[in-house]
């Protein structure tokens, strides 16, 4: 019987981590000829996470450029995207979440008529700002596709609503829960040099924020509310892996640069980085995927965003909705370094896992082998 090919696209580093569990369940069934087709939106990052996996791009379009718009990545992608799928046969093509790679390279294929299948679709923030660009991209990526593989049984009810048919709907959980077990067995201390200058012991907070809607005046007020975190507590550290975007370093420099028990480093790669977010005190995050992680490990995290499309993270999870200003940020983190059981309650709360069991991959190839194979 001839393999069906199934092409991957991957852009980003949190696209390779959450993708890479469904390549390897691709790859290790014969009924699959698996593809990775990487757009480099991020360069060495995305290379990380791909050698920590094991894997490999069969095509990297190697579109990155200092200060790219997103004007550039869209058109860019969508062009090299679409020249690969020319030749390439493919039987259907899998796009991850809700990047700029997401959205172009999911219409060069809806343009050639591949079958799409979209790994988290569903999410919905309902604001088309919030996150921004990516709220537009999940959004309009989920009326081209063929699969929508929703990580919550909410994810699945918003592609109903709007119109997406019921067999073309499965509820997976999310595939970075896949990724986050694989990890934890594989890394059991950091390799990071910047993370050697932690005293044993020592309790730190974890914090990324990089999101486009954050630039300027928001990222300022979590920068501010760090700066206060650190005064009052003289014996807390932070980690603080700093996005690859000029316009995010420039801000978290100006505040943080140089002080005492402020680790400012590159992004850690993704093994030191879960273990980051296990051996922290807690989270603070504007990042989408960590909501998840966090959730799983039942660790507290601030989600430094007015909105989240993954409400269950609130609901039924480790996630405390904080925003961008620095008073709400302060209040928050100091009741949890502060109040006794206030950590406790949130690992309670996190007894039942709103976001999978970590075989969301192996759902996601049984369902392209019941409808590719028959």
């Amino acid at each position: 019987m001839e393999r069906k090919k199934v092409v991957c696209v991957i852009g980003t580093r949190p696209e390779a981590i959450k993708m890479a569990p469904v390549v390897k369940a691709l790859a290790a069934d014969a009924s699959f000829d698996v593809r990775v087709l990487a757009t480099g939106q991020h360069a060495a990052m995305l290379d990380q996470v791909l050698d920590f996996f094991g894997l490999s791009a069969d095509r990297n379009l190697h579109i990155m450029r200092e200060r790219q718009s997103l004007d550039y990545i869209t058109s860019s992608v969508l062009t090299g995207v679409g020249e690969y799928f020319d030749g390439a046969g493919a039987a259907a093509v899998l796009v991850h979440g809700d990047t700029t790679t997401t959205f172009a390279a999911g219409l060069a294929a809806f343009y050639r008529g591949i079958p799409i299948g979209h790994v988290e679709a569903g999410l919905r923030s309902g604001n088309m700002r919030l996150p921004f660009p990516e709220e537009m991209n999940r959004v309009l990526v989920d009326k081209m596709i063929t699969w929508g593989f929703a990580p919550t049984k909410l994810a699945a009810e918003n592609l109903r609503k709007e119109g997406l048919p019921e067999g073309a709907i499965s509820v997976t959980g999310n595939t970075v829960i896949d990724a986050l077990f694989y990890t934890i067995t594989k890394r059991r201390s950091p390799e990071a040099g910047e993370l050697s200058v932690l005293p044993d012991g020592a309790p730190f907070l974890l914090v990324t924020a990089h999101r486009r809607e954050s630039w300027g005046r928001p990222l300022e007020g979590i920068c501010e509310a760090l700066v206060e975190i650190l005064d009052a507590h003289p014996d807390v550290w932070m980690v603080v892996p700093m996005h690859k975007n000029p316009a995010v370093r420039e801000t978290i420099g100006k505040y943080l640069g140089g002080r005492d028990r402020a680790i400012l480093c590159d992004p850690l790669d993704y093994p030191d980085f879960v273990w980051a977010m296990n051996a922290s005190k807690f989270i603070l995050s504007d990042s989408g995927g960590v909501q998840e992680e966090a959730s799983a490990i039942k660790k507290p995290v601030l989600i430094l965003r007015d909105v989240t499309e993954r409400p269950e993270a609130v609901e039924q999870g480790s996630g405390l909705l904080v925003g961008v200003r620095k008073e709400k940020i302060l209040a928050a983190a100091l009741r949890l370094l502060e109040e006794p059981g206030a950590i406790a309650a949130i690992e309670k709360r996190c007894e039942a896992q709103p976001f999978g069991d970590g075989t969301a991959s192996v759902k996601i190839v049984n369902t392209l082998k019941e409808s590719l194979l028959k």
